[in-house]
């Protein structure tokens, strides 16, 4: 295995250097640092500790002017693993009632969306209830689908692609223009938010594009003026179409014919499979902690408990050069690795992680996506360590997050 020493943690530039000289043609366009998200778990304790939800209910839909938003910006730490989610959940424990409510259901919608990828792998990509056929993008970049002279679209397709973020409403905003309104293909959108978010996964963005177009529930969201002038006031006022704007009516609602549900939609046979053992599976000693995507933070259940041992990474080349990611998520992960790399001896390396680990014995935290396990088959993963679940994963429906969460509920959310 050849190791590629990583930059000082905190050097911008050293990351963005690195990712150019080490993934050098694996990005998607020019490698340049989220001006707005540091990655690393200094980073995400100090977002943490930050957190103040008080009007969150309120405001977590609100879009512009920035100052105005109350969404708290922590998905991307979410994401990788670096804040988990029972330690989210806990941090709200004494914000007001109302807004402690919203931002937990919230994170009930993350844990949802794992547990329906965990479930249905790859017929997350399909219809989940309802067919949307779209016409196929043999276009560029996201924008490149509606008129850029729309100032509601133009802001947020420039957040999306400069920052790598986006708050909920305006993912629903883009998803329901790309596909209701413009009929193209929603999975060509899906895509591209998941090149460009730092918090991009198909766990939840995929589950969040189908809600949001129709195909989860049948229902389709219609973006228009309307939901411009009221989270966005004054925007429309700096539009150049504000006296011939392109959505001042709802859209129409596109055809859905009924789809084939995943026959593990609404029952999982085997719901210890999906969310991975409870308790640590050992079956010999492990020589190195195998480090994924999905969890970088240094609560890693495998790293710690196994704290002597060396942590390894792989950057997966071939999985890269078909996702075409943009360089700003790939200078996101290259901190998270040169902060964990303070307090941890790290390895990294390029290639087919399969062929790069192969012949070690290996600890790793089990993944909730279909990705994990097929590597996890091929290599000789001798202790697995459990998910840090905020509820584990049930038998019941997962057709809707109400369906889910009722089951959720009887195996006990957490509460406090």
């Amino acid at each position: 295995m050849t190791t590629r020493p990583l930059p000082a943690a905190r050097d911008v530039a050293g990351a963005e250097a690195w990712v150019r000289q080490e993934l050098n043609g694996l990005p998607s366009d020019e490698v340049t640092a989220s001006p707005r998200f540091r990655g690393g778990q200094m980073a995400a304790d100090a977002a943490l500790a930050a957190l103040d939800i008080t009007g969150y209910a309120s405001g977590r839909n609100e879009v512009w002017p920035p100052e105005r938003r109350g969404a708290t910006a922590l998905s991307p730490y979410i994401r990788h693993g670096l804040i988990p989610l029972p330690e989210a959940w806990a941090a709200v424990g004494d914000a007001p009632a109302r807004d402690r409510q919203k931002f937990r259901d919230e994170l009930l919608w993350q844990e949802h969306s794992r547990h329906l990828y965990a479930r249905v792998g790859s017929g997350l990509a399909d219809g989940l209830r309802h067919s949307l056929a779209g016409d196929p993008w043999n276009g560029g970049d996201i924008g490149e689908v509606w008129d850029p002279a729309m100032a509601c679209l133009k802001v947020t397709t420039d957040e999306l692609t400069t920052d790598g973020y986006l708050v909920n409403q305006t993912r629903m905003w883009l998803a329901s223009h790309w596909a209701v309104r413009e009929g193209v293909d929603w999975r060509a959108g899906e895509d591209a938010f998941f090149r460009h978010l730092l918090d991009g996964s198909r766990a939840a963005n995929r589950s969040g594009w189908q809600w949001t177009i129709g195909t989860g529930n049948g229902k389709p969201y219609g973006f228009s003026r309307w939901q411009v002038d009221k989270r966005a006031p004054g925007l429309c006022d700096t539009c150049a179409l504000r006296d011939a704007c392109p959505i001042d009516g709802w859209p129409e609602d596109p055809p859905l014919p009924r789809a084939d549900e995943h026959p593990r939609l609404r029952r999982d046979e085997d719901p210890a499979l999906t969310g991975g053992p409870g308790r640590a599976s050992i079956t010999g000693q492990p020589e190195a902690v195998w480090l994924t995507a999905e969890s970088l933070g240094d609560a890693d259940p495998a790293l710690v408990a196994h704290p002597d041992l060396p942590a390894v990474f792989v950057f997966d080349a071939p999985l890269l050069a078909r996702l075409r990611l943009s360089g700003k998520r790939l200078v996101f992960l290259v901190e998270c690795l040169a902060d964990l790399a303070e307090r941890t001896h790290l390895e990294v390396a390029v290639g087919d992680p399969v062929e790069v680990l192969s012949g070690r014995r290996l600890a790793a935290t089990f993944a909730p996506v279909p990705g994990w396990r097929r590597r996890a088959a091929a290599l000789d993963v001798v202790a697995t360590h459990p998910w840090p679940w905020l509820v584990r994963p049930h038998g019941g429906s997962a057709a809707s997050f109400s369906a889910w969460r009722k089951h959720a509920e009887r195996g006990g959310i957490p509460t406090g």
